[in-house]
């Protein structure tokens, strides 16, 4: 091809690619391979529209042929190191990198990516020290401040992250992606009207980011304002908000006995509150039924993780890879049933599951509400938390009841035994401080008005930062606590630490109306009641499942006036608390919560439920065909 033609079709392909005709452009580049195998632009250029399709493989090996005829083109090698993220091959993706930033150190895309490389192989201290340098080297970068600001957001550093997407709001009024930053960094401090705010900002410049759109609605749960009907009309626009799933004939024997392959898709499969609800299950599920395939999708692997992972029969890690890539790994390895543990909490995957990935899917255990995904086939729950009947109309998914709780909970292995806090009554809450609304604080004030002698004391991320400590505080006393009874106390580093901390907790305080589940297990372990107030969706009704599984119902109340009494006369018999931190351990262990091996056969038949709910509908529709 004549060097006038060669460069008029590549100029050709790239208006293609630039426009979002990628379909045209694949074809142009391939045409272009063929006939000049060793021009720079055209691998380069061909390498990079197959990382933006999801074809890491061929990324790979087209942008590392690229490299070789350019060693020294920064941008080429910044894009090979990014396909090697995707193709999980992390140290190498770091050498190249540094490389890249080490030819041109005023490259701030390149530090801003190595920073992201960093953060992948949790090592953010050290991905820290390149965003400085992204934004010293280039800080009109409006990009580079987004990025270090979801760093520090990670770091639990919310105050410091809104300010850096201030920055890069300052830098340019138009990125759109400073407002998603801000809200999530809002969200964490407890912001939450603010944050919901922002991400709707955010949302009118991005009508299609499903991420964003997630984040939100998980914000609204917080909002002690926001009806139930609002809740689920949000929820169903999301799902209209997704592509109809593509059709697909799954060759999966529509046999209601054979052995299943259940897959599991969760950025949680690490030391996160799911893992202590998941695990249990896992362990004790029947591997004569059924075959175990683990999803990861996060930068973090631990301890927590290597359990579950000599469990499944497959393990994989999705962290960093693109939807194409992750969806053609699934539809090959072809799950029966694909159990979703995220729902809209962060790092899901919900369009994926749009996409109809597995004949049956499932949501489970991450998310207190519906997922609105038309393609997503039933939610296990149970009776208290989603009563029968009410339940069923707000939800878009069919709702299994799970008999004995939705629950299965393994308490660390190391934790202390309970034993009485000392002098004063002291009430706590150790819930996501997201979740204590203003509502919330004025019932706490009224408690520790009628018990001028108690304490109360609230556990979160953030009170490190004296920043945080004062604007909280500030909130408080506005809204009626008494300030010096009010002790805030910092994020610990492990569990046991953690648990201990209920040694000088006399009586938990459930949050309203997004109850707590992990803190509310932990406060029973630990020997410590929990006073929960009602609701009617499955957010404000978790607590009072739990109680009910511990034989203790008449601690979840049904009006703020019944958890301002229930919480006063418990905190006033001093003999009735100490002989419940006696009990409660025990009551949970010969409760449905710790009864594993029964939990895990309840929930591998309700798999098989669903599963043969399948299998009849196939055969109905094989037999109409």
């Amino acid at each position: 091809m004549a060097p006038a033609q060669l460069q008029s079709s590549l100029k050709s392909a790239l208006g293609h690619h630039r426009a979002g005709r990628l379909a045209e452009a694949e074809l142009q580049y391939r045409r272009l391979l063929l006939v000049a195998p060793r021009h720079f632009d055209v691998v380069h250029l061909a390498g990079l529209l197959a990382y933006q399709q999801g074809r890491i493989v061929e990324a790979v090996e087209l942008l590392a042929r690229a490299l070789k005829i350019d060693p020294r083109h920064v941008v080429c090698e910044m894009r090979y190191a990014l396909a090697l993220i995707a193709a999980q091959r992390m140290p190498e993706a770091e050498e190249h990198f540094r490389h890249a930033v080490a030819v041109k150190p005023d490259f701030h895309e390149g530090w801003d990516n190595l920073a992201y490389c960093l953060k992948a192989q949790n090592r953010l201290a050290e991905a820290v020290v390149c965003h400085e340098k992204t934004v010293a080297v280039a800080p009109s970068y409006a990009n580079g401040w987004y990025n270090f600001g979801l760093t520090l957001s990670l770091m639990g550093r919310p105050l410091e992250a809104l300010g850096h997407h201030d920055r890069a709001l300052a830098a340019d009024p138009k990125y759109a992606l400073a407002r998603f930053g801000r809200a999530q960094a809002l969200q964490q401090t407890g912001q939450i009207a603010a944050a919901v705010e922002d991400y709707g900002k955010f949302l009118a410049a991005e009508p299609r980011h499903h991420e964003a759109r997630s984040y939100g609605l998980f914000a609204l749960h917080y909002l002690p304002d926001v009806s139930r009907e609002t809740l689920f009309a949000e929820h169903v626009a999301f799902g209209r908000s997704l592509p109809p799933a593509p059709k697909v004939a799954f060759a999966n024997p529509p046999d209601p006995a054979r052995r299943l392959r259940i897959a599991i898709l969760s950025p949680d499969l690490r030391e996160h509150a799911c893992a202590y609800f998941l695990e249990p299950l896992l362990r004790h599920l029947d591997s004569a039924q059924f075959e175990l395939y683990l999803y990861h999708d996060h930068f973090r692997e631990d301890a927590v993780s290597a359990r579950p992972k000599g469990i499944a029969a497959v393990w994989r890690n999705f962290v960093g890879q693109p939807g194409p890539m992750v969806e053609k790994t699934i539809r090959a390895d072809a799950p029966d049933i694909l159990i979703d543990l995220a729902g809209h909490t962060g790092l899901n995957r919900l369009p994926l599951f749009a996409r109809r990935l597995a004949p049956v899917q499932v949501n489970y255990l991450g998310y207190p509400d519906t997922t609105g995904v038309p393609a997503m086939d039933y939610r296990l729950t149970d009776a208290i938390a989603d009563p029968v009947g009410g339940a069923d109309d707000f939800a878009t998914e069919n709702l299994v009841r799970l008999e004995g709780g939705a629950w299965t909970y393994a308490p660390p292995a190391d934790a202390p035994a309970p034993c009485l806090a000392a002098g004063h009554v002291t009430f706590g809450c150790f819930n996501n401080f997201a979740k204590v609304t203003d509502p919330m604080l004025a019932l706490w004030g009224r408690i520790l008005l009628e018990l001028p002698t108690s304490r109360l004391c609230i556990k979160g991320k953030g009170f490190s930062d004296p920043a945080v400590r004062q604007s909280s505080m500030e909130r408080f006393i506005r809204l009626g606590l008494p300030g010096e009874r009010v002790d805030l106390l910092e994020h610990t580093a492990g569990a046991t630490e953690h648990l201990a901390l209920y040694h000088g907790v006399d009586v938990a305080l459930d949050t309203f109306p997004y109850h707590g589940t992990t803190t509310t297990c932990e406060a029973l372990w630990m020997g410590v009641p929990v006073i929960s107030l009602i609701g009617a969706a499955h957010r404000s009704r978790v607590g009072a499942s739990l109680l009910e599984t511990v034989e203790h119902s008449e601690w979840a109340t049904g009006s703020e006036e019944e958890y301002v009494r229930a919480a006063i006369a418990l905190a006033g018999n001093r003999s009735l608390v100490v002989e419940t931190r006696a009990a409660l351990r025990v009551k949970m262990h010969r409760s449905a919560l710790l009864d594993h091996l029964n939990q895990a056969h309840r929930f591998g038949s309700a798999l098989r439920q669903c599963w043969t709910e399948w299998c009849a509908a196939e055969a109905s529709q094989r037999r109409v065909a």
